[in-house]
């Protein structure tokens, strides 16, 4: 990978606003859900490595915990009433030909694809077909992780096994993992000191586009909030780089 983003340490501080609105709760009972059934049913989080990282999530923006049990069951059955939920990734240009990767968790697709369509045209942005923004990314597991610096930071996510990192700046860095080493980074991470601050998977750019216009890096991020408000979104990913002193404007 050419540069990072820092989208992962963006989107963590954005979780504070979308939490106190309740928002992102939903997001947190598919992504639970949806980790049960992958997990063979199992809604026990010692066994199910997928679950237990989703519901640490969910706890670390203050999820309550009647809502993730309530979500565990719907991955097991024995909640009668869930709905079969399907990941649908749509892909989509921003402004500044930015490219963006859209992932969905839906029971609906005849509903969720008109709604992105209209969040991202609404705001400048154009969607792609099938393949014209996903050749330029890769699916990686991505950990936020504060409590280390300097070298000492460098060697425990060399000896954690990561593929490659960030420092962010502001204290956290973003570490990349190939998927399998999504659970076991973390851990080996935890083990040298570091605090996880997050941990997902996520669409990880291969090279930036630099974003250096104020206007521009302002229409990205109300692209990408637009579409966030939509509760079928789980992630948005992009192959944008905004420079530091831009983004210290917005």
């Amino acid at each position: 990978m050419s540069g990072h983003s820092k989208w992962a340490s963006i989107k963590h501080k954005k979780a504070a606003t979308d939490a106190a609105r309740g928002k992102i709760f939903t997001k947190h009972a598919k992504l639970i859900t949806v980790a049960v059934k992958e997990g063979g049913g199992s809604g026990d989080p010692n066994t199910n490595s997928s679950l237990r990282l989703t519901i640490e999530n969910a706890k670390k923006d203050n999820m309550p915990n009647n809502n993730i049990e309530r979500a565990i069951k719907k991955g097991t059955g024995e909640d009668k009433d869930s709905v079969q939920l399907m990941e649908v990734v749509y892909e989509a240009i921003g402004p500044g030909g930015t490219a963006l990767m859209i992932t969905t968790l839906t029971d609906n697709k005849n509903r969720t694809f008109p709604n992105v369509r209209t969040a991202v045209e609404k705001k400048g942005g154009t969607m792609g077909a099938a393949g014209s923004s996903a050749w330029m990314f890769e699916k990686k597991g991505v950990i936020l992780a504060s409590g280390l610096a300097g070298d000492d930071a460098e060697m425990a996510i060399i000896e954690a096994g990561a593929d490659d990192y960030s420092d962010n700046g502001d204290g956290t860095f973003e570490i990349y993992t190939d998927l399998k080493d999504l659970h076991t980074v973390r851990e080996a991470l935890m083990s040298g000191g570091f605090q996880i601050e997050q941990a997902e998977v996520s669409f990880v750019a291969k090279d930036y586009k630099r974003i250096t216009d104020l206007d521009t890096a302002k229409k990205i991020v109300a692209l990408i909030e637009n579409v966030e408000e939509d509760e079928d979104v789980t992630d948005v990913s992009g192959n944008f780089d905004i420079a530091d002193e831009v983004m210290g404007e917005l």
